[in-house]
């Protein structure tokens, strides 16, 4: 098995921007994401950087060449393949993902990023569907309150246990860190 670390939407907008990641808490978030990225090229996992562009430049979020746009440095300091863009939650919709993975002969991805209901999501589903195994790391993804009723927390978990059932193995940061070849 090849694995492949996709670190999806790790940009300024979730820390600093309009859209601050509520749960788990952005710089938890940020600390376990570089841990995963860290251990992913201390053990030759290929690390993939995808980012988000809104399509409409009026949309106020995610608008190209903006600071909040740029992914955050926590992420651009540390080395990666390449840089994916995208501009819909899919990160294989559009984008040439699909081939990269296949030049790196990966058959399984790690993902990690923002947000779980969201762009973590749609592409565990999509990476399924290709026939990939896909693992995420619970608490190095995250997201938002959506409304009074449905607190970031809550969203977070029961996504998670929507992808586990099914879709991909759902495990802590540290757990897939041990898992890897020293």
């Amino acid at each position: 098995m090849t694995t492949a670390l996709l670190v999806i939407d790790v940009q300024n907008e979730y820390v600093t921007g309009g859209l601050p990641i509520v749960h788990p808490p952005a710089d938890e978030g940020l600390a376990r994401i570089a841990a995963a990225i860290d251990a992913a090229n201390a053990s030759g996992v290929p690390v993939v950087l995808i980012r988000h562009t809104e399509p409409d430049p009026s949309g106020g979020l995610f608008v190209r060449g903006t600071p909040a746009w740029e992914l955050h440095t926590d992420v651009t300091g540390r080395p990666h393949v390449a840089v994916i863009d995208k501009t819909l939650p899919g990160s294989f919709t559009g984008t040439g993902l699909e081939d990269l993975l296949g030049e790196l002969g990966a058959d399984h991805v790690v993902v990690v990023g923002w947000m779980t209901h969201m762009c973590v999501d749609t592409t565990t589903r999509q990476a399924a569907h290709l026939g990939l195994g896909v693992t995420v790391l619970d608490d190095a993804t995250g997201t938002i309150d959506l409304s009074d009723s449905l607190p970031a927390a809550l969203v977070h978990r029961v996504e998670l246990g929507v992808l586990a059932d099914g879709f991909a193995s759902v495990v802590p940061t540290a757990d897939w860190i041990a898992s890897l070849p020293s």
